[in-house]
């Protein structure tokens, strides 16, 4: 049986990543997947985590001037590289539609989502 083993790039440190709560490949997010990939939990220990708080110009009218950003770095732990951020766009927590059957939307709690840079890791695999 192989294990998938997941290490930081910079100090080839291991993350403890656990194959079996990563998301599969295809499964929608509001974030996208390009070049990621994505956990539903990791392990708190192997990581240093901090919220960024940023709004990005984007000038629509004279009242509008910016959408705001907020999401959470994920740091190693061992050398402080950055290596994926945290979203909460993941599954509805309530197992429910969304709010009065419309769907999902911002009011429904939702999951957090671990998502990692593939190029900040090394990924190798053991029998």
């Amino acid at each position: 049986m192989a294990f998938t083993m997941y290490s930081c790039k910079e100090c080839g440190s291991d993350l403890n990543l656990n194959p079996n709560d990563m998301f599969p490949p295809d499964f929608y997010f509001e974030a996208g997947n390009k070049g990621t990939i994505s956990f539903a939990a990791v392990d708190a220990d192997k990581f240093r985590f901090e919220k960024e708080d940023k709004i990005m110009p984007f000038f629509e009218t004279l009242n509008y001037w910016g959408i705001q950003r907020k999401r959470t770095k994920i740091k190693c732990n061992s050398c402080g590289h950055l290596v994926g951020y945290i979203y909460d766009d993941g599954p509805p927590l309530t197992g429910g539609i969304g709010q009065y059957g419309f769907g999902p939307s911002q009011v429904v709690p939702r999951a957090p989502r671990y998502r990692f840079k593939t190029k900040t890791l090394l990924i190798s695999s053991q029998t």
